[in-house]
């Protein structure tokens, strides 16, 4: 009999995420300069992926809950190999069956999870490369680990084999992760606190009882319990973001687009001239871009406009970046869209995420997700689309590794991931670093976004545009 072991309420809330308009598949897309055939595919899963029992474990579920069920993996299942057409560069025939992938529901009766090699990937300098499809549904863990773990598969150096049974390393930070007052507290912070945060939350909405009495029933707990309070009465009553085209209800159909790496090195140093971070620039982009694509499309945009994204920040304790699971809350960044300034927008993102440092928000959310997935399947829909309609999207940056990485022979050249929204969200906008370059990708909802490729050609020019202005600029 092969092992059973309850799943936790917090990866049962993402189980059943699950909707007609969105997934909670995590997307990820890797190109590989030379051609990996799917014999060493499968042998780098079964020496890397396969150690981890969630990767050999179908999800079941009955009246006592969701269990992982350890099964007999026959990777054939798992592992698909395609090819696109043609002999001109086709980027947008790879980002189409890529959406096409992202509305596709992973097969239930098996582990959830699924690769596929797609060969002749011609880009636009002529060459023939090779795509890895990556889909893993969010239950299994959330971005930070499976980045880790993806990234296990790799060598430092050409034909390099890891060591087998390898745990995967931990994602290395950026030097200015903004949120590192966030994430050195809330590693020790113990589960406890996770669930005196959720349970703040429900008495904050007044599930349990009056919103007014909150502070004085914590008052005794000390300053902790008082910020976790304010912080869960702030999540809590936040109003919705300013209405755009941004927003509304996602059908399920699904388009993807994804940049050029821009180099890590240029955006230091201009976050460095403007006295910002790396974060900072790049959150002021997506701003930006956002701007550029509503004003594109014949909208006026206010001065007050203003975006909210959800921004998972990881909880992990440094010691378990290798386990599996979900361990993230979420911050929510409200971009300020309406800016036209590209100094002015830079300066007043990054006033707003300083005030996000040192918030027990993400402990909170966290919590609220841990008792959710206790509850009734539609006390968690209700609660997560109470928070869908404030906010307008999910943006995710994930740090990666900082030197070249190799499959066999063959280098990854880039890497791109998409995480999932939930509810009436029906955009997904990720960043990560890699290699010395950072590139962003987007995932829309066609009902409300049906030409991805429009917003995401406006990251570059919107950094570009803090380039040029510094170099007009007189440097210290």
């Amino acid at each position: 009999m092969l092992p059973r072991r309850r799943m936790s309420t917090v990866d049962t809330a993402w189980l059943r995420m699950d909707s007609e308009g969105n997934l909670m598949m995590i997307v990820g897309v890797a190109l590989l300069r030379r051609h990996v055939s799917v014999a060493e595919l499968k042998q780098a899963l079964a020496d890397r992926f396969l150690i981890h029992s969630r990767f050999r474990s179908r999800v079941d579920t009955d009246l006592s809950g969701s269990h992982w069920q350890e099964v007999a993996v026959d990777l054939d299942e798992h592992v698909c190999s395609a090819a696109l057409p043609g002999t001109a560069p086709n980027k947008p025939a790879l980002q189409k069956l890529v959406g096409a992938l992202a509305q596709q529901p992973l097969d239930p009766a098996r582990p959830l999870w699924q690769m596929h090699l797609v060969d002749n990937c011609i880009g636009e300098d002529g060459a023939r490369r090779q795509a890895l499809v990556v889909r893993i549904h969010h239950c299994i863990a959330d971005g930070i680990a499976l980045v880790g773990v993806f990234m296990s598969m790799f060598g430092e150096t050409p034909g390099q084999q890891p060591p087998l049974r390898a745990k995967p390393k931990k994602i290395e930070q950026q030097e200015d992760n903004p949120w590192e007052q966030i994430l050195l507290p809330m590693a020790l912070a113990p589960v406890k606190a996770a669930e005196l945060s959720a349970q703040m939350f429900f008495k904050s909405v007044g599930v349990v009882t009056e919103i007014e009495h909150l502070p004085e029933q914590l008052g005794g707990l000390g300053h902790a319990a008082g910020q976790l309070a304010a912080d869960a009465l702030k999540l809590a009553t936040m109003s919705e973001d300013t209405p755009t085209r941004l927003k509304g209800q996602p059908k399920g159909k699904k388009h993807v687009a994804w940049s050029e790496p821009l180099p890590l090195d240029e955006i230091k140093v201009i976050g460095k001239f403007y006295g910002a971070s790396v974060n900072d620039v790049l959150m002021s982009s997506v701003a930006g871009a956002f701007r550029a694509y509503l004003r594109q499309r014949g909208d006026q945009v206010a001065l007050d406009t203003e975006v909210r994204v959800m921004v998972p920040v990881n909880l992990r304790e440094p010691s378990k970046y290798h386990k599996l699971g979900n361990a993230f809350g979420l911050v929510p960044l409200v971009l300020p869209v309406g800016l036209e300034d590209p100094v002015a927008r830079l300066h007043e993102t990054q006033r707003r995420m300083n005030e996000l440092k040192g918030s027990f928000t993400p402990l909170v959310a966290m919590g609220v997700l841990s008792v959710l997935g206790a509850t009734p399947k539609p006390v968690q829909s209700e609660v997560q689309n109470y928070f869908a309609r404030r906010a307008t999207a999910v943006l995710s940056n994930v740090p990666g590794p900082r030197a070249p990485l190799y499959l066999g022979d063959s280098q990854l050249e880039q890497c791109m991931f998409w995480v999932p929204q939930s509810g009436d969200i029906g955009i997904g906008v990720s960043i990560l670093s890699y290699n010395g370059g950072v590139q962003f990708g987007i995932v829309t909802d066609d009902a409300i976004v049906h030409d991805p490729e429009h917003i995401i050609a406006r990251f570059a020019p919107e950094f570009e545009k803090l380039v040029l202005l510094a170099l007009m600029a007189e440097w210290p």
